[in-house]
């Protein structure tokens, strides 16, 4: 089971998600209670081996400011949060993560899209996601596509339960492992030891 931490804004975080076993480390780069700058980015990613993957968490951005901001941080995935076209995906040089919300229209779409992992949250929420908010995980049962990862309102409390109605291949979490907004060291670690236990 693949797991992303996302929103990290600190070492202490990072580390802490490291060292639990995450598979991923989100860095969120679009307006947000948890945008953080490249140069952060890039002093944390310092911290991060390279078996962790560095996913860089955009809105609508520009290919060019896309690109640079992996460049400076050292990404190794680009998440797309917006309106980004297929067109747009393709010429990405990195591996692709697309979020689309849980929407039964949004199917056909997701289904012909290049991307290497299909994000599914939560339809709801201003911040596209992020709202902390579950849907029914029976849904992703009909959308016959391989490399799901499960986001929204997932914690460390839910998240088997997730895992064992939805059989994606990874979870995504970022409030659920927050107390008064800030990333929660003992929720990160019990959050991936449920998810990969």
């Amino acid at each position: 089971m693949l797991v992303k931490i996302c929103g990290i804004k600190t070492v202490e975080a990072a580390k802490e998600a490291v060292n639990s076993g995450a598979d991923f480390i989100g860095f969120v780069f679009a307006s947000s209670k948890r945008q953080i700058t490249p140069e952060k980015a890039a002093q944390i990613s310092a911290a991060i081996p390279s078996s962790v993957k560095k996913v860089g968490v955009f809105v609508n951005e520009s290919e060019r400011n896309i690109l640079q901001t992996a460049e400076q941080v050292g990404l190794d995935v680009i998440q797309l949060h917006g309106d980004e076209t297929a067109e747009f995906a393709a010429k990405l040089p990195y591996t692709v993560i697309k979020a689309f919300p849980m929407i039964t229209e949004q199917k056909n779409a997701m289904q012909s899209y290049p991307s290497d992992y299909y994000l599914v949250d939560s339809p709801k929420g201003p911040n596209r996601g992020g709202n902390g908010t579950t849907f029914d995980w029976n849904l992703l049962k009909d959308l016959n596509l391989s490399k799901i990862i499960l986001a929204g309102g997932l914690t460390p409390k839910n998240v088997q339960s997730a895992i064992t109605t939805a059989n994606p291949a990874g979870v995504d979490v970022s409030s659920g492992v927050e107390t008064d907004g800030q990333k929660d060291l003992a929720k990160i670690n019990q959050f991936i030891r449920n998810a990969k236990g």
